[in-house]
């Protein structure tokens, strides 16, 4: 019981302490007390922790769509606990029991249970998943464990680091409302991603693509094309779905920082089209690393 009523604290105070520094934020601007560094800080800050979420903990860490160099693996892994999300194991444990139970009874974050806990209501009643259950490969993995242990220094990193650059001010922009903003586009691909938009291919859930999550959370917003291929690198299966994690890891391949990198074919899309049942799971064959990603004209 304690415990429970240790974590709930901490997590209403990684919800409402954001939230308050952007109300305060907010009325500073109006103020005009903001300039061009903390500006910057907020933009650069934001992109290089959501490209931490989306490519590091989700991608490549859940989901192994691909596989990194270990130092890449150490920097996203590090980026992505800048987000103030939890711990790597916790983070991949909660989103792959998502996964198993979409919508459905134990799914952790499901607006079946209404949009507002779905968004952020699910915190508080339950922990994340048991690593041990959901991601028991992922705990013998040496860099994973290390830096999901140390998830505290890299928060506390995420705010010296603003701090050091831009001071109070710099704290505040590329700190706390950097969190506020990840943090709610993040729980808007568990909440606004399931109610609202377009489903292009079926599935046992509610999941659906939204273009201005995918916007805002670099590729994400693509939900329903995500959960009818879930290990698919690329979330943007067409060429006008913007994708910029997607973008970044077909670079990264290029370059020779990842390799077998799983992409799914035109072919792959339309058989799934035509049967429209079931979700497609996560061993699914790849296609060859080689090939050109789907949707990425590069």
């Amino acid at each position: 019981m304690k415990t429970s009523l240790i974590y709930k604290t901490a997590v209403l105070v990684a919800v409402v302490g954001p939230l308050a520094a952007t109300v305060y934020a907010i009325s500073t601007l109006w103020q005009k007390a903001i300039n061009a560094t903390d500006l910057t800080l907020l933009l650069v800050l934001y992109s290089l922790v959501a490209l931490g979420v989306t490519v590091g903990y989700h991608r490549m860490l859940t989901h192994r769509s691909f596989s990194p160099h270990p130092v890449v693996k150490f920097i996203f892994l590090v980026l992505g606990s800048m987000a103030l999300e939890g711990p790597a194991l916790e983070w991949a444990a909660t989103h792959i029991k998502h996964h198993s139970c979409s919508d459905k009874e134990g799914d952790p974050h499901s607006p079946v249970h209404g949009f507002f806990h779905a968004h952020i209501g699910w915190m508080f009643k339950d922990r994340m998943a048991d690593p041990q259950k959901y991601c028991k490969h992922l705990m013998k993995d040496p860099i994973v464990v290390f830096v999901s242990n140390t998830f505290f220094l890299w928060v506390v990193l995420s705010l010296v680091i603003p701090f050091a650059i831009g001071g109070w001010s710099g704290l505040l922009w590329g700190g706390l409302v950097r969190i506020f903003l990840t943090h709610h586009v993040t729980w808007s691909v568990n909440s606004v991603c399931h109610t609202f938009g377009r489903r292009d291919f079926e599935t046992t859930d509610e999941s659906r693509n939204e273009w201005l999550v995918g916007l805002l959370s670099f590729g994400e917003g693509w939900h329903n094309n995500h959960h009818a291929f879930p290990r698919s690198a690329f979330h943007g299966l067409r060429w006008w779905q913007f994708d910029c994690s997607g973008y970044l890891i077909w670079l990264m391949e290029k370059v020779g920082l990842v390799k077998d990198v799983y992409r799914i074919s035109p072919e792959q899309m339309q058989k799934r089209r035509d049967r429209g049942t079931g979700a497609e799971v996560a061993t699914s064959p790849a296609i060859s690393p080689e090939s050109e990603p789907v949707g990425i004209g590069l």
